[in-house]
């Protein structure tokens, strides 16, 4: 058997061994949603085949996140082009992936704690203009707002049982996003040590935040033309390559297999 032959029948054993692991992850799914739907009871046939189709795709969704698809281009391209440096290439774009896609699940998260802060700051001067005292008004507007995160029920019990609401407030923004609720405890320290005016403090807090949030939206909508535009330059080998099998050429054997192609790969 030639070296193309055995790394194509290399790459369909590999896919064959992924389809099998996700049908078998499909079948367990399904019989755990059979099992949770019929309450305990006797298990039916089996869902309808939408159903079943829909489990599948959560399945798949759940278990092939968006890095993996790297890998699968890199099999596809091993067994169009007979070579494993397409698999090489797609194994190590895995990580790569990964760190993006997790960086910007990290982002979101931040800019949604940022948004909940200055929510919370904005709702608590409010309740204080109202006419409720600090304590009060911050158990309703952490619930209104979810401000606080994961240190709400700290921050909540110190202010419900006469604790040290600047310290949980400080400890509370420590995870990313947070750090505005430094600048709500500072106010609330100069307001029980001082006697100041809480919600003045806050409405000034308040819009130092948002006009921080609005800069870092202004600076990201001015970088999203130069981002688009790497993306697009990056898409251009692709390009290329479709425009070669669209002239009948085998441009991934001359990329794979000559050594003008390799040089490109090592250069680009």
């Amino acid at each position: 058997m030639t070296g193309t032959g055995e790394l194509t029948t290399a790459a369909a054993l590999a896919c064959l061994a992924a389809g099998t692991w996700l049908t078998a992850g499909w079948q367990a799914g399904a019989r755990r949603a059979r099992v949770l739907l019929a309450g305990g009871g006797a298990v039916g046939t089996g869902p309808p085949v939408v159903r079943r189709v829909t489990d599948g795709l959560a399945q798949v969704r759940g278990r092939l996140r968006a890095e993996w698809w790297s890998l699968a281009a890199g099999l596809v391209l091993a067994v169009l082009g007979g070579s494993l440096l397409p698999v090489v290439a797609g194994a190590a774009g895995v990580p790569v992936l990964r760190r993006v896609r997790l960086a910007g699940r990290d982002r979101r998260d931040r800019e949604h704690r940022q948004d909940a802060v200055i929510a919370l700051c904005g709702t608590l001067a409010g309740e204080l203009r109202a006419g409720r005292q600090p304590g009060e008004a911050l158990l309703c507007a952490a619930q209104d707002s979810g401000g606080l995160d994961d240190g709400q029920a700290a921050v909540l019990a110190a202010a419900r049982f006469g604790g040290d609401v600047p310290a949980a407030l400080a400890a509370a923004a420590r995870r990313p996003g947070a750090e505005g609720l430094r600048g709500l405890a500072a106010c609330w320290r100069v307001a029980v040590d001082q006697g100041a005016g809480l919600a003045a403090g806050l409405e000034r807090l308040e819009g130092a935040l948002r006009a921080e949030r609005d800069q870092r939206a202004d600076l990201r909508a001015q970088l999203a033309g130069a981002r688009a535009t790497a993306v697009m330059l990056a898409g251009l080998p692709v390009l290329g390559l479709l425009l070669g099998v669209a002239l009948g050429s085998d441009p991934l054997h001359v990329l794979l297999h000559t050594g003008g192609g390799l040089g490109c790969l090592l250069a680009g």
